[in-house]
């Protein structure tokens, strides 16, 4: 044998867990839920016979209450990665965790199988009009790499391939750009609410309305969103200026712009304004730009004109601070000596100068 690996003196042992818990699963988790699913699924691959476990014993490992344990394990198996077979009825802790394989989940939710034959990704590529050629070209496409990374942190999980290659189809069957399909999955995650979309077929909906409304473009899906939710469209306007790309606002950041509008009463303009002045600082933020909103407001500025001419005074009143005043060389003792010439006129001069030669 040709390839071997180093062998320890002392077995500590290891643990193997699937990327897909890692990448599908864990994000949408908090940490006791991990916690007690990766310790339940370590007991679960020891091989010693004498070794007894059971939920208490989880409990006690991690210094969680019980309850914790037993919330954990109603949660994955909401999400269908565990089996619980009780052991007593009477008993709701005492049952055994089946830890099922999340490859095979994997082959059941992607492929098909019909009459015992599996049907891959690749024979679906190559029984619809998207095939396999316009798959490869897509990925081709400027911005296709950044969509599916971004897809991803938007939905807090891994796309699956078979997810990708029928979002590579969009691009395909409605004519849009990658930025398109990212503000689609931008919109129903933040604005319908649904945080953790495990069927894409929801976002393919809302870009199918739209493309039947003639909504194919950015611009064109600013113009919708203006009229249509126009306050998610400001938010996303601002950060857009700001440079946050795809993070949502926070409550308080809602709160403040919400104010820059209704109780302000600024216009889009001069927010957009307001947020040019980002570059002068090292971190912008919704602060920073509140408060040079608020400066405007004290002085009551309320157009771009205002702006403008404040900016402009402070500009030339700045310069005229800066601007050194030139000292005359009347005061220089060089320029005041008085020299032994002085007495004598031009005539006198020449007759002293005849005189020497």
């Amino acid at each position: 044998m040709h390839f071997f690996k180093e062998t320890t003196k002392i077995d500590l042992g290891d643990t193997s867990i699937e990327n897909i818990f890692i990448n599908d699963f864990m994000p949408m988790a908090n940490g006791t839920h991990v916690k007690v699913y990766l310790l339940g699924y370590k007991y679960a691959n020891d091989r010693d016979p004498s070794l007894r476990v059971n939920n208490p014993t989880i409990s006690r490992h991690l210094s969680i209450p019980l309850s914790d344990v037993m919330d954990a394990w109603d949660f994955w198996e909401k999400k269908g990665i565990i089996k619980k077979h009780f052991i007593n009825d009477d008993n709701p802790y005492d049952f055994k965790v089946e830890f099922l394989s999340l490859k095979q989940l994997y082959i059941d939710n992607n492929y098909k199988i019909t009459n015992n034959v599996v049907e891959t990704e690749e024979n679906i590529v190559h029984n619809s009009s998207f095939s396999a050629k316009d798959f490869m070209e897509i990925q081709e496409v400027p911005g296709v790499k950044e969509m599916f990374s971004l897809i991803s942190q938007l939905m807090q999980r891994q796309l699956s391939p078979n997810e990708s290659r029928n979002i590579s189809e969009w691009i395909y069957k409605y004519h849009i750009d990658p930025s398109f399909i990212i503000r689609a999955f931008d919109y129903c995650i933040e604005r319908k609410k649904v945080k953790n979309i495990r069927r894409i077929s929801y976002v393919e909906t809302i870009i199918k309305n739209w493309s039947h409304d003639g909504i194919n473009t950015e611009e064109k899906l600013d113009n919708y969103l203006e009229k249509t939710d126009k306050r998610y469209y400001q938010y996303k306007r601002i950060f857009k200026a700001l440079g946050f790309g795809y993070r949502s606002p926070s409550e308080k950041e809602m709160s403040i712009m919400d104010t820059w509008f209704d109780e302000w009463n600024f216009s889009m303009e001069l927010i957009l304004r307001a947020c040019e002045n980002s570059s002068k600082t090292s971190n912008p933020n919704i602060n920073f730009i509140n408060s040079i909103l608020k400066g405007w407001k004290q002085d009551k500025i309320n157009t771009i004109d205002e702006v403008n001419a404040k900016e402009a005074a402070h500009k030339e009143k700045t310069t005229t601070k800066k601007t050194p005043v030139k000292k005359s060389f009347s005061n220089n003792r060089f320029h005041n000596f008085k020299q032994r010439t002085d007495k004598y006129s031009s005539e006198e001069l020449e007759k002293l100068v005849r005189r020497k030669r």
